[in-house]
């Protein structure tokens, strides 16, 4: 990922949970900064990187993830207190997301969803558990054309509470039956066949190995590359759960 300097603070976006916020950058690019003082923590930045960077290397569309470096004293400006005191206690790096000017939530009921994208990213979710794609909050954008995937912080939600990263690859992940997208989902067994051969284990290590260093407040970096790659060993179970619930749902 790039490096880049928030050189101003713009403005909060209060959709999000963790109140991120838009942030003008030494490169004049505007971004969404994810900040690690929020209640999440660094780990949700991980999870960030993590299904962000797979999505890409899947061929989805995913806005650029940058390393953003916040300077605290651009929180003296602010007159929000909270603001404020998430600014003071996110100095240093943290995560931004390329701003897509004038994009659309996406829209569940929209005619035009391909199936196998759809399947896809039903199949990525499943992939890193991702919890937080349903019909409430689908973390979908339209723009230029696409429907571009974002926010992917309450992923791989596991590394929160266990001790043994991997030694949870195989555990059920139920909350899949809620995804977004399922009722519109072509075969996840065939997105499976589509999807797998890109992650291969080199891929996987060199998007794990985009997360900083000072973010991994939990488990080691190894843990996480031998989370995944368990899960995309061998029968995929987490592809049947899902080809699984899609047929239920249809």
């Amino acid at each position: 990922m790039r490096s880049i300097a928030a050189t101003r603070y713009v403005a909060p976006l209060r959709e999000g949970g963790s109140l991120p916020g838009i942030v003008e950058a030494d490169d004049d690019g505007l971004y969404v900064l994810k900040f690690r003082g929020a209640g999440q923590g660094p780990l949700a930045l991980v999870a960030e990187v993590v299904g962000g960077e797979l999505a890409r290397a899947l061929g989805l569309a995913m806005p650029e993830l940058v390393r953003a470096q916040l300077d605290p004293v651009l929180g003296h400006a602010e007159p929000d207190p909270e603001i404020q005191e998430l600014i003071e206690a996110s100095a240093g790096e943290n995560l931004g997301v390329d701003f897509l000017p004038g994009a659309l939530p996406f829209t569940a009921a929209a005619p035009s969803v391909d199936p196998a994208w759809a399947a896809e990213v039903v199949w990525l979710d499943a992939l890193i558990t991702n919890v937080d794609r349903t019909p409430r909050n689908p973390n979908l954008l339209c723009w230029h054309g696409r429907v571009w995937l974002i926010d992917h912080g309450a992923a791989l939600y596991r590394q929160h509470a266990a001790e043994d990263l991997a030694a949870e690859a195989h555990r059920p992940f139920p909350a899949i039956r809620d995804h977004v997208l399922l009722p519109s989902a072509g075969s996840i067994a065939e997105a499976d066949a589509r999807c797998a051969p890109r992650l291969d284990v080199g891929t996987v290590r060199a998007v794990v190995d985009e997360v900083p260093d000072d973010w991994l407040t939990g488990p080691r970096r190894a843990a996480y590359a031998d989370y995944l790659c368990a899960r995309l060993d061998g029968a995929r179970a987490f592809a049947a759960e899902a080809e699984e619930a899609r047929r239920g749902r249809a």
